[in-house]
């Protein structure tokens, strides 16, 4: 699997969307190989999180904190894509492998979007409008909730096959 290298001491904006490029794929890179019934495993438990589950938190967090807050309320009231009041834990709790692929399928699908919103900004000083934050802002929690995650991934990875690495 090709993977987006760390950035390099560049301008601002392509560190910034360099290391969201960097940590996706280093989720991707943990997610590669293992079948649908592998990225559901919770290995660690009794903690319910599984690659899956990781994938699906990082779909939330980009809808919420980078597709919404940059594309506003275009698409109607902010909703999460997963979690609801019925199951507030749902991009984490109860998945099977029959989730694997159109989850994998909307992760993707907010990574493009997200992208092409982001190609869009002018000035990551600009106010998000969907949630009155710096875009920035909303660009770094996401990357420091992909480079958390990662960690948890590693972790998850190792204890399914054994396989380590960034």
């Amino acid at each position: 699997m090709e993977r987006a290298p760390e950035p390099g001491d560049v301008a601002e904006r392509d560190l910034l969307v360099g290391w969201l490029a960097f940590h996706r794929d280093a989720l991707a890179a943990k997610c590669d190989g293992l079948g649908d019934g592998d990225l559901v495993i919770a290995s660690a438990p009794p903690s319910d999180l599984s690659l899956l589950g990781l994938v699906r938190h990082m779909t939330e967090m980009e809808h919420a904190y980078l597709a919404f807050a940059l594309g506003g309320a275009d698409d109607g009231p902010f909703r999460l894509i997963y979690c609801t009041d019925d199951a507030p834990d749902g991009d984490i709790v109860g998945l099977t492998p029959a989730m694997t692929r159109p989850s994998l399928d909307r992760w993707h699908e907010e990574r493009r979007r997200v992208d092409n919103l982001l190609a869009g900004v002018a000035s990551f000083d600009a106010t998000s409008p969907g949630n009155g934050r710096a875009v920035r802002w909303n660009l770094l929690k996401v990357i420091q909730e992909y480079a958390r995650h990662n960690g948890h991934a590693d972790l998850i990875r190792e204890r399914i096959d054994g396989t380590t690495g960034e």
